[in-house]
């Protein structure tokens, strides 16, 4: 028995997820295991909420149908060309690859940072869920407003839906991929159906009066800002940024058999975020033109946007279930993700633990809706903040051997903090951030220069710290 056969069944026993070693070519995976994986990803809950919050900045119908169409295809251009490139040729998790870069200490603060936007990320999802399970119980439903839970029933509903998230997600990528291939097919006939009855609804009869519906647009609703087409492009291109730029994906693509895996992305982008957005956005066109909507605008409020209600009064029960589904199949391998920043954080403890953690600190997340209701924003914002990171791995990739550069430098020389990927991820995102905040600029408009920056500061720094290796 070889070394590598003894440290792949040492793998197995803990739970045969190669945190800390290149994934076997026995583990590896075809494209259709994340076909199902990225179609239930991002055919999911959030869509619901997504889908209506374009509505509420006052989008045109072509700065919407048009600027998904764009947005969505350069993310998926990101995940093929750089994500799935990456990782078949490393076969690492994330965390371990920044830390042979980036050096131990400098990743448990990245993998800390990381572990807690994937679980506020995946506390949204749940929120989501919730307000499908408490549409049987006339639950009240949280408003675009609201940041506390809205009583015992919320709280109860969201505890349930968290646990049993978690422990699905705890269970490992194999149960993981399982359960997104046997939900999203459900999960999409819905949103189809969301779609077709909203257009009945509406007594939309042809193409012309379905571009009508947004037509040149309008104001945006109380506290929102107006997107235009590029609002639209950006926003949506960089609305997963901390997966594909941001290289987070790695952890996933590492067991894919070729880098061509990576198209399969193209089922979440256009299935999930271009079809399913266009179907939720009907639905809450339908729910406006309401006398409680109408009531609620009137009064200088914008109209609630909870998934649950909104699928319901479209396709009745069938709708709760779906947008309960949806909700898993996304927060399921959020809190995996989540499970493996902290495991990097806490190597001596079992995968299963780790992402039971993560699971309960999604939970407590969920509880409380301004996660979900102000998804725009804080997608836009943690995609921003981990972006800047997933640029070193992509530079040293593509540009280190031209550049000099010796790789895996801090594991290399025995480093704690590499201290290039600081000063590049710390100027790039902290500079750009401030820059949106000083002069009010859309933040989707400066992840790419972000991005770009830290990848080029960490080059030339790198130029001016590194040690080539002496000659052997």
């Amino acid at each position: 028995m070889t070394q590598f056969d003894i440290e792949e069944q040492i793998e197995e026993l803990a739970g045969g997820e190669f945190e800390r070693q290149p994934v076997p070519e026995s583990r590896l995976k075809g494209w259709k295991s994340f076909l199902g994986m990225y179609a239930g990803e991002h055919a999911a809950g959030t869509e619901f909420v997504i889908g209506p919050l374009f509505l509420t900045t006052g989008v045109s119908a072509f700065d919407l149908i048009i600027g998904l169409l764009v947005g969505n295809l350069l993310a998926v251009l990101s995940w093929r060309y750089l994500t799935a490139e990456i990782a078949v040729k490393h076969r690492l998790t994330l965390y371990y690859h920044l830390e042979k870069i980036c050096g131990k200490k400098l990743v448990i603060g990245y993998n800390l940072a990381n572990g807690i936007l994937f679980c506020f990320l995946a506390g949204a999802m749940i929120t989501v869920s919730a307000t499908a399970v408490g549409v049987p119980f006339d639950m009240e439903m949280p408003k675009l407003t609201d940041t506390m839970p809205s009583g015992l029933t919320w709280v109860l509903i969201v505890l349930a839906i968290g646990a049993a998230i978690s422990l699905i997600a705890a269970k490992g990528y194999e149960t993981v991929s399982r359960a997104a291939n046997w939900m999203s097919p459900v999960i999409v006939l819905a949103f189809v159906a969301c779609g077709v009855v909203a257009l009945r609804q509406l007594g939309i009869g042809s193409f012309g009066e379905f571009w009508d519906i947004w037509g040149e647009g309008s104001e945006p609703f109380p506290g929102q800002i107006k997107y235009t087409f590029w609002h639209v492009v950006l926003w949506s291109w960089f609305a997963n940024a901390a997966m594909h730029i941001g290289m987070s994906d790695l952890s996933v693509f590492r067991f894919a058999k070729k880098a061509s895996s990576g198209w399969t992305t193209a089922a979440g982008m256009y299935v999930g975020h271009y079809m399913a957005w266009i179907a939720a956005a009907l639905l809450y066109a339908v729910y406006l033109r309401t006398p409680e909507a109408q009531e609620m605008l009137g009064m200088g409020s914008a109209p609630t946007v909870a998934p649950g209600p909104l699928a319901y009064n479209a396709i009745g029960f069938f709708g709760i279930i779906a947008v309960v589904l949806a909700g898993w199949t996304t927060a399921n391998p959020t809190i995996y993700r989540a499970g493996l920043a902290f495991q990097a954080l806490l190597p001596k403890a079992s995968t299963f633990r780790v992402t039971l953690l993560a699971g309960g600190i999604a939970t407590l997340a969920g509880l409380f809706p301004a996660f979900a209701m102000k998804l725009l924003d804080f997608v836009a914002l943690y995609g921003f903040i981990l972006a800047p990171v997933g640029a070193v791995i992509a530079f040293e990739h593509f540009f280190g051997k031209r550049a000099g550069l010796v790789p895996n430098y801090a594991e290399f020389h025995n480093l704690g903090i590499n201290r290039a990927v600081l000063l590049a991820w710390l100027l790039s995102a902290g500079g750009f951030y401030l820059l949106s905040v000083t002069q009010g600029i859309f933040l989707s408009f400066l992840t790419l220069p972000a991005w770009i920056v830290s990848g080029l500061l960490f080059l030339w720094l790198s130029r001016l710290a590194h040690v080539k290796p002496k000659a052997a």
